[in-house]
């Protein structure tokens, strides 16, 4: 009965519509979850940033939206971020505070930059640069941008005007604001330690009965209806309310918008859109990285960063900031049973729905709520096993988190994931410069292996294995240890080397060049050297360059499935041209000490 249903075109579809719907209500439900916690986490960041909350909500529908619709990733969910909302402040921190209509413009502008640049990358294949990036780096960026996160929010909490100005430090203006003559609002400090306190103890409750990730979302709306039902968000006409809250939101979509583009603007904000370009990227990329090794999907990379590039340029059409792959976002997408990335357009969906009916009701949102909520947020970035692990794991990886992390506080948050960015990479250019060379011996069980101090001196031939990238960088290593090898063979009286090269990867001309110098200076020495276990990509690139076709073909071995083998052959065709060579000078008593050595006599 069952077979006769599976073979029904009928029955099949009715499988797949029955499938399909299972999909979309998986998809649904965690896209409402997600709305509900983006709602007030848009309005948050968009505040971190400077700017007015609905910018948030904007990208929120905008970046997310199009983002869901060209990822790779099923669970990524994109929007504003706490990280790159420190970075845009920081960057509209040359305009004047009251001037918020050209830090609005030149805000859409960064996101256009922030998002062509991001695009250039997937174009170019660059993102590829993003794995020689240390999570270090990440780890520590986070942890300044933390902390500035809950530094930049002490004013609204305690519902005092911050003090200072963008371009003085973050720690000079925190001084001025603390010490400054106007009182502490302590209805904005109970609005503030009430919203902290409850979002701590909701999202025990949350946890330990394995409810929905409301918890923000509650602590939003609980905190609003108790400053309303208080009387503190409301006031009578002319008079001021005794919190401050944040500006309305109009109940309308975002429109198209071309942003004004001043040459200034765009040279003044070039270094933020690189930062905060590869700051989204290295967000997104380690977000969708860790949920899919989870879930296990495979991702493409290359299309990743472009539609993150993609978002970001729309969404600066469309009055949005820039944004990321958030990581509180994507957990509970996925934690909600997101199948696929329309869960993402229904997040999209959800926001814009709630922004065309209940807009009005943000203008009753006390910024001491928002302000609780951020500094919950930023406080749970601070992940204190990652810290330990990584601090104790390595004297590098801790030197490059406590350095990114000093870079965000003591200097410059957009400068930060650059300089952690540019040291990584140096490093690792560095380590992978480092060529390793080692002299073999064979025993006479024909074992071949490292010398050892107790090894008797090397008779007949001299054997070199080599491991590393052989690129410009490891030339310089790569040059003197042939010196070496040279220079040992005329002391000991060899004439045949063999050098291992199975483990060299990626040859280019400067090291291709090199070799092709030590070759031609032991020719004229009288020195034959033999090449063993040559990879297909360093046979081709010695065809090219001539050097095979100089050098015999009895003269390269090229690499084989078993190891060792190709060099095992080197040494039995180098001893058995020793051999030949020494019988031909006539040198008996040589030859016969040559025969009483086990290896040779094992060899040839």
């Amino acid at each position: 009965m069952t077979n006769v249903t599976l073979a029904n075109p009928a029955g099949r579809r009715n499988w797949f519509s029955v499938a399909t719907l299972n999909i979309v209500r998986a998809d649904f439900l965690a896209g409402l979850t997600v709305a509900a916690l983006s709602l007030p986490q848009s309005m948050a960041y968009a505040l971190l940033a400077g700017v007015d909350p609905r910018f948030g909500l904007y990208t929120a529908i905008v970046f997310t939206a199009v983002a869901a619709i060209f990822g790779s990733s099923r669970h990524l969910i994109n929007g504003p971020t706490g990280a790159v909302s420190l970075v845009v402040f920081s960057a509209l921190a040359i305009f004047d505070p009251e001037a918020r209509l050209d830090a609005y413009e030149a805000m859409f502008l960064l996101t256009l930059m922030m998002g062509a640049l991001q695009i250039l990358i997937a174009v170019t294949r660059l993102g590829d640069l993003t794995r020689y990036i240390s999570e270090s780096v990440v780890t520590g960026f986070i942890i300044g941008a933390a902390s500035l996160t809950i530094i930049g929010q002490i004013a609204n909490a305690l519902g005092v005007k911050a003090q200072g100005t963008g371009h003085q430090h973050v720690l000079e203006r925190l001084y001025l604001t603390l010490t400054q003559d106007a009182p502490i609002n302590l209805k904005a400090v109970t609005i503030s330690g009430g919203a902290i306190a409850l979002a701590l103890v909701s999202r025990r409750i949350v946890k330990r009965f394995k409810l929905p990730q409301l918890d923000m979302l509650f602590v939003f709306i609980a905190v609003s209806v108790a400053a309303y039902l208080a009387g503190w968000s409301t006031a009578a006409p002319g008079a001021k309310p005794a919190i401050a809250l944040i500006e309305a939101i109009p109940s309308s979509l975002p429109g198209f918008h071309i942003p004004e583009v001043k040459a200034a603007w765009a040279l003044d904000l070039s270094a933020s859109a690189a930062a905060i370009a590869v700051l989204g990227l290295l967000e997104a990329l380690a977000i969708a990285k860790a949920i899919a090794q989870k879930s296990g999907q495979t991702l493409d990379y290359n299309r990743q960063i472009l539609a993150e590039g993609l978002g970001n340029l729309v969404s600066g059409f469309f009055r949005g900031m820039p944004g990321a792959g958030s990581l509180s976002r994507t957990a509970i997408n996925y934690q909600a049973g997101a199948i696929t990335r329309f869960s993402g357009l229904f997040t999209a969906g959800f926001v814009a729905v709630t922004v065309l009916t209940l807009a009005p009701l943000a203008s009753y949102v006390p910024k001491a709520l928002l302000a609780g909520l951020l500094i919950v947020a930023a406080a749970r970035l601070f992940d204190i096993e990652r810290l330990r692990y990584v601090l104790r794991g390595s004297r590098y990886d801790a030197v490059l988190l406590i350095a990114t992390a000093f870079a965000a506080i003591a200097i410059n948050i957009e400068f930060a994931i650059l300089i952690g960015a540019a040291v990584s990479i140096a490093w690792y250019v560095t380590r992978a410069s480092r060529l390793k060379a080692a002299e073999l011996v064979v025993t006479p069980e024909r074992v071949v292996r490292g010398r050892v101090s107790s090894d008797p001196p090397s008779q007949g031939v001299l054997i070199y294995d080599f491991e590393g990238e052989l690129f410009f960088g490891a030339a310089p290593d790569f040059e003197r240890y042939l010196e070496t090898a040279a220079k040992e063979a005329d002391a000991q009286g060899i004439n045949y080397i063999v050098l291992r090269l199975k483990r060299v990867r990626n040859p280019d001309v400067v090291a291709l060049e090199v070799l092709d110098h030590f070759l031609s200076s032991t020719k004229a020495k009288g020195l034959t050297v033999l090449l063993a276990g040559v990879r297909p990509d360093l046979l081709a690139a010695l065809g090219k360059i001539g050097v095979a076709d100089r050098l015999s073909p009895d003269f390269i071995f090229i690499e084989e499935e078993q190891d060792y083998s190709a060099t095992l052959k080197a040494i039995r065709r180098a001893y058995a041209l020793a051999a030949i060579e020494a019988k031909s000078r006539g040198a008996e008593p040589e030859w016969e000490s040559f025969k009483a050595n086990k290896l040779a006599y094992y060899l040839v």
